[in-house]
């Protein structure tokens, strides 16, 4: 309120000493010259009027237009600041969990090939496992055939032993060496216990 006071002051000294320096200048043409005089004087008022003029519009209206657009922009810049801050700091969580991401890969893979590990052992094993059952399976079964084969040869061998003692018997059997067995045979029956 002071400055406008002060400011007001001024603007009318100001115009007094316009006002003055204007009547100064009509008493030195003359007398002869009221006409340009008066013509003058209008020129000079018109003046101040248009710089009163021009000193309310810079002092008072323009200021308060000037102010809110400098808070309008200061306010814009705090809010992109505030945005920019935000966004570095989404920025900052999204590149955290990507290296945690990277992180959480490089986990799973390496657990992924000692899992695989595991079950290649685990696979070797059971074929392994399966190899021995398979050997010891395919053991008996070849003793089985072998006793199977030395079974089924006994009884060839056997049936080829009587059929040769049989065509033996036939070819040496004469009818006096049948009849002498069937003596020795009732004989040995005669001495044994009924």
């Amino acid at each position: 309120m002071k400055r406008n006071m002060t400011i007001l002051r001024g603007m009318t000294t100001l115009a007094a000493l316009l006002a003055s320096a204007v009547v100064t200048r009509a008493s030195e043409q003359g007398a002869g010259s009221g006409e340009g005089t008066v013509g003058e004087i209008f020129k000079w008022i018109h003046f101040v009027i248009l710089a009163a003029l021009a000193y309310w519009l810079f002092a008072k209206v323009l200021p308060p237009h000037f102010r809110r657009s400098a808070d309008n922009i200061s306010s814009a810049i705090s809010k992109a600041t505030a945005a920019r801050a935000e966004a570095e700091k989404k920025l900052k969580e999204a590149a955290a969990k990507l290296t945690m991401l990277e992180h959480e890969v490089a986990r799973f893979r390496e657990q992924a090939q000692k899992d695989a590990a595991a079950d290649l052992e685990r696979l070797r094993g059971i074929t392994k496992i399966e190899i021995e059952k398979v050997s010891v399976a395919a053991k008996l079964e070849i003793e089985a055939a072998e006793r199977a084969a030395r079974v089924e040869l006994k009884a060839l061998a056997a049936k080829l032993a009587v059929d040769r003692a049989e065509s033996l018997v036939k070819t040496q059997m004469t009818p006096a060496i049948q009849e002498a067995m069937i003596n020795n045979f009732v004989q040995s029956l005669q001495g044994r216990p009924n």
